[in-house]
């Protein structure tokens, strides 16, 4: 084996700001870092996974839920994590695209999405209580506070 690329990453162990769970879509990757800085969080779990919340909403196939289950519990566990990010975003794929799904309308994508957050919080809450779960919705025109639960 042979060193490709020298880094000083830190060793110790850390506490994080919150779990991310978002869609791995690329289009809004800018979008998400500007987020997180925005509020601050520095220490981010991501969870990178097709739909992003839509894996605790309306997962396809179920075992989707159980693998973000799964990633929080060891975010909150391991980094000591008290509150998760919920990220959907414009013209997702996993939901079938925002022409096909939702015939181009951004209400009727709103819409569905804010049922989702509240499916997908209500799940994180019931699974943690206390946990501190904030929803986003990201679009080609900015990043819109969706929801925040306790």
């Amino acid at each position: 084996m042979q060193k490709f690329l020298h880094l000083d990453s830190p060793t110790g162990q850390y506490q994080s700001d919150a779990a991310v769970v978002a869609c791995f879509d690329n289009r809004f990757d800018a979008a998400l870092r500007k987020l997180l800085k925005r509020l601050g969080i520095e220490r981010p779990d991501v969870i990178r996974i097709a739909g992003g919340a839509k894996a605790l909403a309306s997962p396809e196939p179920e075992f989707e839920r159980h693998v973000v289950v799964d990633q929080v519990r060891k975010s909150i566990n391991l980094h000591q994590t008290a509150r998760a990010l919920l990220i959907l975003h414009s013209d997702c794929g996993a939901y079938g695209g925002i022409e096909r799904r939702f015939d181009s309308s951004r209400d009727a994508e709103v819409a569905c999405y804010e049922g989702e957050f509240r499916k997908a919080a209500a799940v994180l809450a019931e699974l943690f209580p206390g946990i501190e779960v904030a929803c986003y919705y990201i679009d080609f025109l900015g990043v819109w506070e969706v929801r925040r639960f306790r």
